[in-house]
């Protein structure tokens, strides 16, 4: 048997998703907990169109085991027009499986986002991600005003989930605010799926 693990399950368009994905899972490690980190592939507008089952480069892609095996979940996309990517949705809309299996039932979960502007959408990317994991039984772990980041941030970080704003060129260097919040995001999933297996 594998050891527990949290799965840090992202896609990305120029980087900053996967940025906070890293961040998170640096703060699954700092409470101890053993951290995967993989993400989707992309769907093509080309449906004939087929992509290697590993990609060239980066994380490799998640597979059903691994997200049905997982202790918790932390899910990431970039916002597009307010929404989480197709090739996330693609990738939910594929997990009946699971949903029929009850995997993921009790489990717990908390999303991220990047977007190109202040008001470009991230807030409802983070809603519309949590709705499949709501219908998979997951428990929605958001951020807490307990960091006082959320509340001096002037860019991206929601109680939703930590968000950051890269800029309409992706000009935008990640900000410490954004940065630690994503920290604190995966230290806070870490130790709620820890009480929660304990009682498994």
């Amino acid at each position: 048997m594998t050891n527990p693990y949290i799965l840090v399950l992202y896609d990305t368009g120029q980087g900053r998703t996967k940025e906070l994905a890293y961040a998170i899972a640096e703060g699954v490690m700092n409470v101890g907990v053993t951290v995967k980190i993989r993400c989707v592939p992309k769907v093509s507008a080309v449906s004939e169109q087929v992509s290697p089952s590993i990609p060239e480069q980066g994380d490799i892609y998640c597979t059903a085991d691994e997200l049905s095996g997982c202790m918790g979940l932390a899910l990431g996309s970039p916002t597009h027009f307010g929404n989480m990517s197709g090739s996330m949705k693609y990738f939910w809309d594929n997990t009946v499986s699971q949903w029929l299996s009850g995997s993921l039932q009790g489990k717990p979960a908390s999303v991220f986002t990047s977007t190109g502007t202040m008001h470009g959408g991230n807030e409802a990317t983070l809603l519309s991600m949590m709705l499949p994991l709501l219908h998979h039984g997951m428990l929605m772990v958001g951020l807490s005003y307990e960091y006082g980041e959320l509340s001096r941030t002037v860019r991206g970080g929601t109680p939703y989930g930590v968000s950051s704003v890269v800029g309409t060129s992706h000009e935008l260097a990640m900000t410490a605010d954004e940065r630690i919040l994503a920290i604190h995001q995966g230290e806070r999933l870490a130790i709620i799926a820890k009480k929660l297996s304990s009682h498994h």
